[in-house]
């Protein structure tokens, strides 16, 4: 009986790989030129830092999570999410006191349990931007702009972009209560999980996904009709700086997002190609995250990108890497002088594959079934003459050409 691999957990091949490096490649390439460094954070954390960031009634804590006992009985949990294990960095490592501002990205796996389909998996991926100490509308926007420049320079289309704001802690209070009040006439259309949540945070009702709740709860109170004046300034600003940066978006009031640490600012941008899992990136503003893990009083801002989406849009857009070159040579001479033309192809930027053992033909056939543009032969002829023979694939075409001219005359074709 083979082992196949844990349900959820997929295997990314060749064939797919590369538009992942993509994705990941254009990604630092646009967040460095918006001064964003990378950091690396674990893949396993103490379970109670997603306890006291997520929040206790999210779904992602009460089932989602992968969490187990190491050997000294402690809890760890494989991180479900980026923001939290960077915040818990940025404390740990005392980076408040290095930056002013810190503007860190990350990518890589993140873990949950939920059930396999298209788009979403138990092992997942992840890129993901956060600006740490600088409390302005400027940064939600900008953040936001370098977000949807990515996906332009990606090739990306009919992408909609949603915000809304919920408000602080100054604010939030009123709006609770008012929503609190709105859902006890609505309890015996809401599904178990809002009823027994409701009273613990009214907002996990309006990212419910249950049909029955979102009917009941169309006519809910908007958060944008309980905002602070200074809440209510902060949103003002960001959608001016959005127009002037050209970007279009509408405003949904029911957007609460599905983690507790949230404030002001929260955004999703979709997809209109994905079905029903069409929200591709995510994000907003938590200003208080850093103090509830232990750290200073440090407004912040970011977003994550579901990689997996992304590239399910992207396939096709991705520019060719190149021709394949496979290298041929008959004999041991061939073979060791061979080696000096390989290292100045690759040196160039050419791919370059060496095959070596066995017939000519049988070389041929390997070179054919791993996709060869090019294959360059050199046997005892080809060394006299001081020229290879170059065969274009696709034509069939051979022809000499002087060692010295193998890469001109490759890329030339």
């Amino acid at each position: 009986m083979t082992i196949k691999a844990v349900r959820g957990f997929n295997d990314i091949l060749p064939d797919r790989s590369g538009v992942f490096r993509y994705v990941e490649d254009e990604a630092c390439r646009v967040f460095t030129g918006y001064g964003f460094s990378e950091i690396r954070p674990p893949v396993v954390e103490k379970t109670e830092l997603f306890l006291r960031s997520i929040g206790e009634t999210t779904d992602i804590v009460e089932k989602e999570m992968y969490t187990f006992k190491d050997r000294r009985g402690e809890s760890i949990t494989l991180r479900p999410e980026g923001t939290a294990p960077v915040v818990r960095a940025y404390i740990e490592h005392g980076l408040y006191h290095r930056y002013r501002v810190a503007r860190l990205f990350y990518m890589g796996p993140m873990f949950r349990y939920e059930r396999p389909q298209k788009g979403r998996y138990r092992q997942f991926f992840q890129i993901g931007a956060e600006v740490l100490g600088d409390s302005s509308p400027g940064v939600d926007a900008e953040a936001i702009e370098m977000l949807l420049n990515l996906f332009e320079r990606l090739g990306l289309k009919d992408v909609e972009l949603q915000i809304n704001s919920l408000g602080c802690e100054k604010c939030r209070p009123a709006y609770r209560e008012r929503l609190l009040g709105f859902l006890e006439g609505l309890k015996d259309r809401l599904c178990e999980n809002c009823k027994r949540r409701m009273n613990i945070n009214p907002l996990r009702t309006l990212d419910c996904k249950n049909p029955s709740c979102i009917e009941a709860t169309t006519d809910a109170p908007a958060t944008l009709e309980n905002l602070c004046s200074e809440c209510s300034s902060h949103f003002e600003e960001v959608k001016r700086l959005l127009k002037r940066y050209g970007t279009a978006f509408t405003v949904n009031h029911r957007m609460v997002r599905g983690l507790d640490y949230y404030t002001k600012t929260t955004f999703e941008v979709l997809s209109k190609g994905l079905g029903a899992q069409n929200a591709i990136a995510a994000g907003g503003r938590y200003d208080n995250l850093v103090k509830t893990l232990g750290g200073p009083q440090t407004p912040c801002f970011g977003f994550a990108i579901g990689t997996e989406r992304v590239v399910l849009l992207t396939e096709g857009n991705i520019p060719s890497p190149g021709p394949l070159v496979a290298f041929i040579g008959m004999g041991e001479e061939a073979e060791k002088r061979g080696l000096e033309i390989v290292r100045d192809l690759r040196n160039r930027g050419l791919r370059v594959v060496v095959y070596a053992g066995g017939s000519l033909k049988a070389r041929m056939k390997h070179a054919n079934r791993a996709g060869a543009d090019f294959v360059v032969i050199l046997g005892a002829r080809e060394l006299e003459e001081g020229a290879a023979t170059l065969r274009h694939m696709e034509s069939g075409r051979e022809e000499p050409v002087p060692f010295e001219g193998l890469f001109e005359a490759i890329r030339g074709r």
